[in-house]
Parts: structure tokens; sequence; C-alpha cells
């Protein structure tokens, strides 16, 4: 994903199939699909580290950031910051 042209990395299939692959993959999606909870959601149950790219909003999401946190305990610091009290 990381060397795919920009209509690639915005195609939420193949973005899909990459992070179920390696949740870090998305670091190179488009920015809408970083949005994505679903999509989101399977990248950070295969590496919480994967928390790392999420769109804001969503690092503020409770059930998101647990999965993330159960993957990867230090996923936590990139949680948002009221999750982290």
């Amino acid at each position: 994903l990381r060397f795919a042209a920009e209509p690639l990395q915005a195609d939420r299939e193949l973005v899909l199939e990459a992070v179920r692959q390696n949740g870090e993959a998305l670091r190179f999606a488009a920015e809408p699909l970083k949005a994505d909870r679903e999509l989101v959601l399977v990248a950070v149950r295969q590496t919480g580290f994967a928390l790392r790219f999420v769109a804001d909003p969503l690092k503020a999401d409770r059930e998101l950031v647990l999965e993330a946190v159960r993957q990867d305990g230090q996923a936590l610091c990139f949680a948002a910051d009221p999750l982290k009290a």
C-alpha cells in the first residue's frame, strides 16, 4: 500500500485487505479511510499500534481504543486524552 497510487490508497476494499494482513498499512491509506470505523477496527485488531494512524475523532472511541490496547498496551499513548485518565 505504501507505494500504491493514490486512487488505490483510497480503494476501501484494497485497504481493508491490506490492514487484515498488516494493521500498520493504515498509515498509507487515504485520510477518509482512516476515519472509517469498521476498517480501523480491523486494523487495530490486527495490531494495536495502528491506532497511531487513526483519524483523531476515532481515537476517542472507547471500544476501538480497548481493542487496540488488547493487542498492544502501548497503543494507549495514541488514544484521546480523556481515555487516558
